[in-house]
This record gives C-alpha cells, sequence and structure tokens, in this order.
C-alpha cells in the first residue's frame, strides 16, 4: 500500500524531525524522500518554493513549512496534539515559537567562528532556557500526560545538545531539573528515536568540524570553545 504522504527531508534538519514526530505520534504511514541541500535537485526546486526542507507531498499537493505542515495534519486526524481550550491551544502554539528560536540560536552556536558571538548566544540560550524550566509542568510531557505538538519541537532542540553535552563549559542547561527529567522522557519517546538516524550524532559531529566553528570537536573527538585564528 503506498503511503498517503511522503515527507521530503535532510538528515541534520530539526524541522524535518518535528514534522516525522507528529506523523508518528498521530500514526500516520509516510514515506521519507531525502535531498542533498548543498546540491539541491530540479524537481525539489521546483517544488519548494523557499528551497527549504520539509515538504509534505499529499497528492498533487505541496506543503511547506514545518509550522504549517503540523498544523495540516492536527486538522485532519482526530487525534490531537493540540488542547480542546482555544487560550491553551494559543498559549502551546507560543511556546512552539519559543523552541523555533531557539533553534536559531543554536545554530549560530553551531556555525559561529566569533567567539563573542558564541558567548552572546550561550547567554541568551541560557535565558530562554530559563524560562522554558517556569512554563513546564510537573511532566513527563511539556504540559502534563500528554504529548503534544510542543513535545514535538522541542525533541530535535535536545538532540542538539547530546552533543553539544561533550562541550563542557557551556553551562546553558545545568540546573534546570524539570528540563533535564522533559529532555530524558523526550529522548525515550520512540516517535523522537524514529525522527532522526541513528547515526545522526555522527553527522552532527562532521558537520560542526567541517565548519570550524567556534565550538567544535578537538582532535580527540571531545568538543572545546575554542577562539577562531585570525
Amino acid at each position: 500500500m503506498t503511503a498517503p504522504y511522503t515527507l521530503v527531508s535532510f538528515d541534520l534538519c530539526p524541522y524535518v524531525q518535528r514534522a516525522a514526530i507528529v506523523l508518528a505520534e498521530k500514526g500516520i504511514p509516510f514515506a521519507r524522500r531525502d535531498v542533498d541541500l548543498s546540491d539541491k535537485p530540479d524537481w525539489f526546486t521546483t517544488i519548494s518554493p523557499l528551497g527549504k526542507v520539509p515538504l509534505l507531498i499529499a497528492g498533487q499537493e505541496v506543503l511547506f513549512e514545518s509550522a504549517v505542515i503540523v498544523e495540516y495534519l492536527e486538522e485532519v486526524t482526530d487525534t490531537p496534539l493540540h488542547p480542546v481550550d482555544p487560550l491553551a491551544r494559543a498559549r502551546h502554539r507560543a511556546w512552539m515559537e519559543v523552541g523555533s528560536s531557539i533553534l536559531g540560536d543554536i545554530w549560530v552556536v553551531e556555525t559561529t567562528k566569533d567567539s563573542v558571538t558564541l558567548n552572546q548566544k550561550i547567554t541568551i540560550l541560557r535565558d530562554k532556557f530559563l524560562r522554558v524550566e517556569t512554563a513546564l509542568s510537573d511532566g513527563p510531557w511539556f504540559a502534563g500526560d500528554r504529548f503534544s505538538i510542543v513535545d514535538a519541537v522541542f525533541a530535535p532542540v535536545f538532540r542538539y545538545f547530546d552533543v553539544f553535552d561533550q562541550i563542557t563549559d557551556l553551562g546553558i542547561l545545568t540546573g534546570l531539573p524539570k528540563l533535564a527529567a522533559w529532555r530524558a522522557a523526550l529522548a525515550a519517546r520512540p516517535s523522537v528515536i524514529a525522527a532522526a538516524r541513528p547515526d545522526y550524532p555522527d553527522l552532527l559531529r562532521a558537520f560542526q568540524k567541517k565548519g570550524r566553528a567556534c565550538a567544535r570537536p578537538s582532535p580527540t573527538g571531545r568538543y572545546k570553545v575554542t577562539k577562531p585564528s585570525p
């Protein structure tokens, strides 16, 4: 039987992961088709208005932008991942935006060659995660017993830190017990595990090493924060 949806993806993209998690949580069969974003094929640029992933191919229609994709999936299925109450639902959507903002900051940490910028982003990330800590329920998920789209958004965020934890002096998530418990619960969730390749940590380390950012692997394989060469 042909899957009703195809998720066009890139192996390191966290936004693809959030869409894959929502598809899995809703029990929707889907095929996955990876593209090389450094050498985009013609078929991809033809159907992707922004030249980005994820895309969700649904019959003859193509949806783009992960937030749009997950909201569409929420509307067409009877397994809700948003709260029923309008105010609670709006609050969840707001925290989804916080998750996206954090991903933008992580991208800078991952790629910047400027130590000043790196330290600024570390401070910004610490402040944002402190705010997330205060917003969390008693768990195991963002809002309690029910897994939500906010959880799907933050799961790829924490996957970065599975690699960043080897950077011993960042301290971004230190001393945040609710966040630590949430992160552990997400890491064990089958939909989260399946959303990325098993070799994702190796791929991310290789990407960082290639980019020669301030936070990058040392020759021993450990990570350290270093000032860029003049």
